[in-house]
C-alpha cells in the first residue's frame, strides 16, 4: 500500500487576506479547493492510504474532506502543532510509515499526473524539479547525472541553476533518520530540504523534472490569478464551451465559455473567453466579462459592469457600474456601485504588494485589489494596484484605498482624510 503525506498546517501569511478565513489549502482554483487538486493527483498514481498534517484552521480541512468528493483513499490526520518547517511536520510519521511513501507541499499544483507517475515508477526516491525565472526564491537544486547532489535554499549568491525543487518527493523511512540529526535552520525549523541535503550524500535520490506550464505555486495572492487562468485554459482545451445555464437573447459570446446548471447570463452581456461561471450565478445585463475571469458559484455581476481576468469567489456581488481588473474578491463580498480596482501604475512599473511587511514585485503590469471575504464597499469606492483588503472589513463611500486594510476594519472619509477604525466582530 502506498502512502502519501500532505503538509497542510502553515498559516499562509503570504496569501492574505484570503488566508485570514481559511488555510491556503482550501482557497479555490475554479471553485475547487486546492487541496481537491493534489488529493486526485495522489489517488491517480495508486495512493491508498493519506495523512495530512495540519494545524491553522485545521477543522476547515476536516470539514470539505468529510462533506467534499470521495476520493477513495483512507485519511488520517497529524496535528503539527506551532509549525516549525517542513521537516518538523514529517517527524510524528516515522512510527506510522514503513515503506516507499510520497510527499506532497499543500501549496503545489501538478496540472499532468505523469510527472508524480514517472517518480513513483521508477523505483528509485525522486524529488520533484522545474525551471523557473526567478531561481533565488526557491530551493535551488544541485544535479549530477539525473541525481541530487545538494539543496540550496534561496541562494543571493553564486546560484547553481534555475532548476528548483518542485515540493513533491518519493521517500523511504530512511529520512527520518537525517531528520533527526539535522539542525535547526537560522529560522529556527526542521526542514526537509537540509535532510535531503545530508540523505543524498550516501542514497541515490533521482531528480525528475516536470515542465514549469505542468507546475504551479500557490504562494502569493498572484499565483491565484494565475492557477485559476491555468486551470480554466485546461478546461477549455480545444476551445470548446460547456453551456448548461440560461443565456438569455442578445448575448455576445467570443470563445469558450463555461456556464454551469443554473447560472442565467442577462441579455446584452458581451462575453470574450475563456470564462467560467458557476452554478446559480447571475450576469448581466449589458455587462462586458473579459477574458480569463472565473465568477464562481452565487455570484452576481450587475448592470454595466466590466469583469477582467479576476476571480470572484462564492457568493460574491459586484454591483452596477462597477470595474474589477485583474483582482481576486472573496467570498460573499459586496461591492457598491461605481466600485473600481485600478490595475495600473502611472508610470507604468510593475505592481509591488505588501507581502509579510515586505514590499514585493509582483512581477505584473496589471495588477488589481485582493479583497478578502465579506468585504462590504459603499458607492464610488477605488482601490489602488496592488491593495489587500482584510476580511469583514468595511470601506465607507467615496473612499480612495491606497494602502492595505487589516481585517475586521471600517475606514471612512472624514474632514477629508481616510479613517481606519476596528470594527466589532
Amino acid at each position: 500500500m502506498l502512502d502519501a503525506v500532505i503538509l497542510a498546517a502553515g498559516r499562509g501569511e503570504r496569501l492574505k487576506p484570503f488566508t485570514d478565513t481559511r488555510p491556503k489549502t482550501l482557497i479555490p482554483i475554479m471553485e475547487k479547493p486546492l487541496i481537491h487538486y493534489v488529493m486526485k493527483t495522489l489517488r491517480a498514481v495508486g495512493v491508498r492510504r493519506v495523512f495530512i498534517v495540519v494545524h491553522y484552521l485545521k477543522e476547515k480541512i476536516f470539514e470539505f474532506l468529510r462533506e467534499g468528493a470521495d476520493y477513495g483513499m483512507d485519511v488520517e490526520y497529524v496535528d503539527q502543532g506551532k509549525p516549525l518547517g517542513t521537516g518538523h511536520g514529517l517527524l510524528p510519521l516515522a512510527d506510522k510509515i514503513q515503506g516507499k511513501f510520497v510527499v506532497f507541499y499543500g501549496d503545489i499544483l501538478l496540472f499532468s499526473d505523469e510527472p508524480l507517475k514517472k517518480m513513483v515508477h521508477s523505483g528509485n526516491y525522486a524529488i520533484l524539479a522545474t525551471r523557473v525565472r526567478d531561481p533565488w526564491n526557491y530551493g535551488v537544486l544541485m544535479v549530477r547525472e539525473g541525481r541530487l547532489e545538494g539543496v540550496v535554499e534561496k541562494p543571493s549568491t553564486n546560484i547553481p541553476s534555475n532548476l528548483i525543487n518542485g515540493g513533491v518527493y518519493v521517500l523511504g523511512p530512511e529520512i527520518f533518520t537525517f531528520l533527526r540529526k539535522i539542525e535547526p535552520s537560522p529560522r529556527g525549523e526542521i526542514e526537509l530540504t537540509s535532510a535531503l541535503h545530508e540523505m543524498c550524500k550516501t542514497i541515490d535520490i533521482e531528480v525528475v523534472e516536470v515542465e514549469e506550464s505542468d507546475w504551479g505555486e500557490l504562494g502569493k495572492p498572484w499565483d491565484i490569478l494565475e492557477l485559476n487562468k491555468r486551470m480554466l485554459l485546461k478546461e477549455v482545451e480545444g476551445g470548446k464551451s460547456n453551456i448548461r445555464g440560461v443565456i438569455e437573447k442578445n448575448v455576445v459570446i467570443k470563445g469558450p465559455l463555461i456556464v454551469e446548471e443554473e447560472a442565467t447570463i442577462l441579455s446584452g452581456a458581451y462575453i470574450e473567453g475563456p470564462v467560467y461561471v458557476g452554478r446559480r450565478a447571475r450576469v448581466g445585463p449589458n455587462c462586458y466579462i473579459r477574458p480569463f475571469t472565473v465568477i464562481g458559484e452565487g455570484v452576481r455581476v450587475g448592470n454595466a459592469c466590466e469583469i477582467k481576468a479576476s476571480v470572484l469567489m462564492k457568493g460574491a456581488h459586484v454591483s452596477h457600474l462597477s470595474y474589477v481588473g485583474d483582482s481576486v474578491l472573496g467570498e460573499g463580498v459586496n461591492f457598491g456601485a461605481g466600485t473600481i480596482t485600478a490595475n495600473l501604475r502611472f508610470d507604468d512599473k510593475p505592481v509591488a504588494m505588501f507581502l509579510k511587511n515586505k514590499k514585493v514585485s509582483s512581477g505584473r503590469r496589471k495588477l488589481g485589489a485582493f479583497v478578502g471575504d465579506y468585504v462590504k464597499t459603499g458607492v464610488h469606492v477605488s482601490f489602488m494596484p496592488g491593495v489587500k483588503v482584510g476580511a469583514y472589513s468595511w470601506i465607507a463611500p467615496g473612499a480612495v484605498i491606497y494602502r492595505d486594510v487589516p481585517p475586521k476594519s471600517f475606514v471612512k472619509v472624514e474632514e477629508g482624510f481616510l479613517k481606519t477604525i476596528r470594527r466589532s466582530p
